[in-house]
């Protein structure tokens, strides 16, 4: 690896790239190359494969860290040959031909469930989609608990919904299969099931696991704690490239 990869945050659902704000200003202030891209919330398919092609027009290698939703995105997304790495941060580990409704149902639902508002879109020459968000009488409490009171009322009226139709779409590739992992638990959500996030990591084999006691945006309320787990996987990233391309001298010089 003859540069350091570039960061590639991937926001989930009811949030958008400034979710990631402060996470991102600590990692620009460290030197580290950053991009925080837009994901749509239509459906896992299409986020994927606007993440995956966003990706590919980077020179060089990319390290992808996905929150929530960003989560199972960048497990599809995540196959793009330049990735090197993925950084699960409260998020979805799916598995291939497993969508996101099939994981959460193998576990006690979270507050968000009873809290969720369906509304429907405008779809062009079709039946009309649905909307979900978050009700927003309860988006602080549920959603951005430990967030300050001001700026959560704030999110909460300005969150990106996700399409209905996100929920039940399989996973058409699970990139931990072939790419090294690293995850955050986050053991006061009340959005995900901590344990839907501890089911996703273990079965990913991912190589280190933290939890850290922290609500849904833990990236808001522990940016410190978020960047030093993309920070040390960079760093293992780095190692393990040094160790190759030493090995390949030695054989090039033994040869």
């Amino acid at each position: 690896m003859s540069t350091s990869p570039t960061i590639v945050l991937v926001h989930g659902a009811f949030a958008d790239a400034a979710s990631w704000a402060p996470v991102t200003s600590l990692l620009l202030e460290q030197g580290h190359a950053v991009r925080v891209p837009p994901v749509y919330n239509r459906s896992l398919s299409a986020d994927a494969a606007s993440v995956r092609a966003f990706v590919e027009q980077i020179d060089g290698p990319v390290l992808l860290a996905g929150h929530s939703y960003g989560g199972a995105v960048i497990t599809v997304a995540g196959v793009a040959e330049n990735v090197v790495g993925l950084v699960y941060v409260s998020g979805y580990a799916l598995d291939e031909g497993e969508s996101l409704g099939q994981l959460q149902g193998g576990f006690p639902d979270s507050d968000l469930a009873a809290n969720l508002v369906y509304t429907p879109y405008p779809v062009e020459g079709g039946e009309p989609g649905t909307d979900v968000s978050v009700a927003i009488d309860a988006f602080p409490a549920v959603f951005a608990a430990g967030v300050p009171e001001a700026t959560a009322r704030v999110l909460a009226v300005s969150q990106r919904p996700l399409a209905a139709f996100a929920f039940g779409e399989p996973a058409s590739d699970a990139a931990w299969k072939t790419k090294p992992g690293w995850g955050i638990v986050s053991s006061a959500d009340h959005t995900i099931n901590p344990d839907v996030e501890r089911f996703g990591y273990t079965r990913a084999g991912l190589r280190s696991v933290v939890e850290i006691d922290a609500p849904h945006l833990v990236m808001q309320t522990n940016p410190a704690e978020v960047v030093a787990v993309i920070t040390g996987a960079l760093a293992e990233l780095a190692g393990e490239a040094g160790a190759a391309a030493s090995s390949g001298a030695e054989h090039r010089v033994a040869s």
